[in-house]
């Protein structure tokens, strides 16, 4: 009965706002309003399928005269979506050649056979591993390779001791945690990114080149893939563990059974390495070739084209059946995204929400992006990072507006303030995959999460004061 009354209850709030007699705004204004909440509603509860409530403006829009079909569906086929799109499919082909996990043993195996040295190796390589492809896959990676090492404290003369527990619940959570992590690095690395540099081109032109985000991205992941390690190893789960070199076996082990590396892996690398040059070096190809107008989707199109026609023994690296496993639904969560975003713009309604803040003059602007962050920080333990930033990018927009801050600033941090979700196992799925695993419980997550997340808080408030600034053009919105 709840799920059947939160189903009619967002289309009746909209119906209302749509056909009232009493305009709060204007009739467009209402009605744009109506759609945002029934989508908001829909997307928290999750009553239905996210990506299923993101084709509510492609349906709705048009027939309530916001906007036309043609104007709705080119937010669906953003150059963005096609940038992530290209992005999903070189994901697909690592893991298709296992490219991914001979890139994981290789850097755990290089870190050290101490119990925090390994640890420290999983985070490394998982962080990575994020950085290109989804933190799903990337913990379904990892985390047989972790079972085995802890299988073997496990299996010891001594038997699972508490530093053993306190060694397997800091490599769960590392794994976890650095998957969220590693993703904020790369515009491609985790939607939310994709998300805002969408919304940001489509409603002011703004390009957000695919170094400028590395630059900002990187140095955050590191310094928080850094600070997870110390809480979890040296404040929140010690372990007084002496050197484990069964665990080289092990590895080694693992690596022989993946044998040499084959022709298929090199190709993918090829591809791989060359697309990640490209997207860092773009300007300058652009500079030596101006005839080829090389942007970061057009790289990421030309690396998955080349997925599909690369021929390995006569066959694909990529069939065009394997995407079935590519996440569709994101696909359309975006278009989703940018098309509300669009008739929230259109309709002043971003324009009333600086309004109505804009009485706030007086509050320290530090305040309110920490504020913002904080929010957005702690609201995506509850619900999907991709929805809550389609939700609340234009109102932060509004809010900076309002405020006369600057809107690169403070919405840059809130974007990855999203993917520090540390606390609970419904938060992300890397979170839900270690929790599933038996070896962690909810009190101990939250223990560690609740740490991390002011850490996260804290170092997002540096960034925005500090580190923004020096590598974004941070023009006012109103010239960007």
């Amino acid at each position: 009965m709840k799920k059947l009354l939160i189903l009619f209850l967002g289309p009746a709030l909209c119906l209302l706002l749509t056909l009232s007699p009493y305009e709060l705004l204007s009739a467009e204004a209402d009605a744009v309003l109506g759609i945002a909440i029934w989508m908001i509603l829909w997307w928290i509860t999750e009553v239905v399928a996210i990506p299923v409530t993101a084709l509510i403006p492609l349906t709705f829009f048009p027939l309530l005269g916001i906007m036309d079909m043609q104007q709705v569906t080119s937010h669906y086929g953003h150059p963005i979506v096609f940038l992530f799109f290209g992005g999903f499919v070189m994901a697909l082909t690592l893991e298709k050649v296992k490219l991914h996990k001979r890139i994981a043993l290789h850097i755990i195996r290089y870190t050290g056979n101490s119990p925090d040295r390994i640890i420290l190796g999983f985070m490394i390589a998982t962080a990575f591993l994020s950085m290109w492809i989804s933190n799903t896959a990337t913990t379904v990676v990892m985390l047989p390779i972790a079972y085995s090492v802890i299988q073997l404290l496990i299996d010891d003369a001594d038997g699972f001791t508490k530093n053993d527990q306190n060694f397997s619940l800091s490599i769960m959570l590392g794994i976890a945690y650095a998957a969220n992590v590693g993703g904020i690095a790369t515009l491609i690395g985790t939607p939310p990114n994709i998300v805002f540099a969408g919304f940001m081109e489509s409603e002011y032109n703004y390009s957000v080149s695919f170094i400028d985000w590395m630059l900002v991205g990187i140095p955050f992941a590191v310094i928080m893939l850094g600070m997870i390690y110390l809480t979890l190893t040296k404040i929140m789960y010690p372990n007084r563990l002496g050197n484990f070199e069964q665990s080289a076996a092990l590895l080694q082990r693992e690596i022989q059974q993946l044998g040499p590396m084959k022709k298929a892996e090199k190709y993918v690398l090829v591809i791989f390495i060359t697309a990640v040059i490209a997207w860092i070096s773009k300007n300058t190809i652009n500079q030596l070739f101006p005839a080829l107008h090389l942007s970061d989707t057009s790289i990421s199109m030309v690396a998955a084209m080349s997925c599909f026609v690369v021929l390995y023994k006569k066959n694909p690296l990529l069939a065009w059946d394997d995407t079935t496993r590519l996440p569709w639904g994101i696909v359309i969560l975006f278009g989703g995204g940018l098309a509300l975003a669009k008739g929230l713009s259109n309709a002043g309604l971003i324009d009333v929400i600086g309004n109505l803040v804009s009485q706030w003059s007086s509050t320290s602007s530090l305040l309110i992006a920490a504020l913002l962050i904080s929010l957005v920080l702690f609201m995506t333990e509850l619900m999907s990072n991709v929805a809550l930033i389609a939700i609340f990018a234009p109102t932060v927009v509004g809010i900076t507006l309002g405020l006369e801050m600057n809107t690169l600033q403070v919405l840059i941090p809130v974007t990855m303030a999203s993917s520090c979700a540390f606390m609970l196992p419904m938060s992300t799925p890397p979170n839900a995959i270690v929790f599933a695993s038996g070896h962690i419980k909810i009190p101990q997550m939250m223990r560690a999460g609740i740490v991390l997340n002011c850490i996260a808080i804290l170092l997002l408030v540096l960034f925005y004061s500090y580190i923004i600034p020096l590598v974004f053009e941070l023009l006012p919105l109103t010239e960007v």
